[in-house]
């Protein structure tokens, strides 16, 4: 996919206008390493793998929703005791194969080159810690790509507050009146929503509520419709 498969003007009419991205489901499919790491953990803790199509309801809201979601799937709940040892033999697995299996969604880094090229501002607003965020993006040679990386943890409160999409914003160097959101789950939408950001939808994500289902402005299935999407947006920003 080429810069011109956008159809883009070259006109720099997204100029000074701050992209958010979520990361997990949205730049990137991370659901191999994530399931990957949480079966080494079941199996650790004698527990049987969980099939990958369960991503889905365990991927997307924090590695500690997995892996108590994740336990609980297996049919063995965990106290909060258990949880938060676990979570830390979780980190380290995960770190250990972070970027094993994890690939970009095809097309977009072509989406990202055609969206700077117009100038745009890029940012990475994820419920993820910003140091798996930053491991996981330096690995896949994206970090540059992104003027801010904001996880959960640089945030005044994690999404769906919409603190974390406005301070990302805010570190990017731009206003919340010319900036617009891109995720797969509903944190995304209720992020966007609460800030009074426009938001678009990726079809393909991870999330346990229909796409369909949770009024974005925009809902895409490949990032090569994303260029089309973010146009119809901009004259609203």
């Amino acid at each position: 996919m080429t810069h011109s498969s956008f159809n883009a003007p070259s006109d720099g009419r997204f100029t000074g206008v701050v992209i958010a991205f979520d990361l997990d489901g949205t730049l990137v499919d991370t659901a191999p390493d994530l399931m990957g790491a949480l079966n080494t953990l079941l199996g650790e803790e004698g527990l049987p793998p969980l099939a990958y199509e369960t991503a889905p309801l365990l991927v997307g809201r924090g590695a500690k929703v997995m892996i108590e979601r994740g336990f609980a799937a297996a049919g063995e709940p965990l106290d909060e005791a258990r949880a938060s040892r676990l979570f830390e033999r979780y980190i380290s697995l995960y770190l250990g194969r972070i970027a094993d299996e994890s690939r970009p969604f095809e097309g977009m880094i072509d989406c990202l080159d055609a969206l700077q090229a117009e100038g745009a501002i890029l940012a990475v607003c994820t419920n993820k810690r910003t140091d798996l965020s930053l491991a996981l993006l330096d690995k896949l040679d994206l970090t540059k790509r992104f003027k801010v990386i904001v996880g959960a943890d640089q945030a005044p409160r994690p999404k769906p507050d919409a603190s974390h999409l406005l301070h990302t914003i805010a570190l990017a160097g731009g206003d919340p009146a010319r900036a617009l959101m891109v995720g797969d789950s509903i944190n995304d939408v209720l992020a966007a929503r609460n800030a009074g950001v426009p938001v678009v939808l990726v079809s393909f994500g991870y999330t346990d509520i229909p796409p369909r289902d949770m009024d974005a402005d925009v809902l895409i299935d490949r990032f090569d419709e994303f260029w089309a999407a973010a146009l119809k947006l901009v004259p609203a920003l």
